[in-house]
């Protein structure tokens, strides 16, 4: 996991040092890591969703490296280059998470007694927050429209599929509920995010400016 969450950060890097070279400004990769509010990301809310115990955990990066892999292979198309590199680099180590991710799911939901009591619970929970990884606003709209970025109602099918296949491997089921979580997008998030980022910025907001 510690390797996953490195290789995560590492293409993370790659996003925002792009950003930074669109921004200007001296801006740098920092900036966006560091010294932005809550309010001002815009991740999807299932990406800050508590650990929990090893279950959930892999649970919700199931979901994310299943949305990850056909997010990123379709960015592998991008008609910006610098974006079309990255994607093109990162698709390697993503595929390496799927596979992680879909084994330990089948291993723990077609386990003990326990165990797949705890993964279906963890797929019941975490299921809600699947549905806003296709909830396209209008920079997703545009950015799609212009080649650059990715038609998210494209890859949902290719998600269904394989969630579906490796739920029904792992003997766990897909909740029949259609209600789905929404928010983290347009910068409305859960609790969590904010105890993450404390964390996260609290050296460089206590030393403005340092480096190591």
């Amino acid at each position: 996991m510690t390797n996953i969450a490195l290789d995560l950060v590492g293409q993370s890097r790659n996003y925002y040092q792009l950003a930074a070279e669109i921004k200007g400004e001296g801006a740098t990769e920092d900036d966006f890591a560091y010294l932005r509010d809550v309010y001002a990301f815009k991740n999807v809310l299932l990406t800050e969703q508590p650990n929990g115990h090893f279950g959930e955990t892999m649970t919700r990066q199931f979901f994310f490296d299943v949305f990850n892999f056909y997010f990123t292979s379709e960015l592998t198309k991008s008609s910006n280059e610098q974006l079309a590199a990255i994607a093109s680099k990162s698709l390697k180590e993503i595929t390496y998470h799927l596979k992680f991710s879909s084994e330990w799911m089948i291993r723990l939901g077609d386990g003990t007694e326990e165990s797949h009591a705890k993964m279906q619970q963890a797929v019941d929970d975490l299921w809600m927050y699947t549905g806003e990884l296709f909830l396209a606003d209008e920079l997703d709209r545009e950015m799609a429209e212009n080649g650059v970025g990715v038609k998210l109602e494209k890859i949902k099918p290719y998600f269904d599929k394989k969630v579906a296949e490796i739920l029904t491997q792992a003997t766990l089921t897909i909740p029949e509920t259609g209600w789905m979580q929404k928010g983290g997008k347009t910068g409305q998030h859960s609790e969590h995010l904010g105890f993450i980022l404390a964390e996260l910025q609290f050296l460089q907001r206590a030393y403005p400016g340092a480096k190591w």
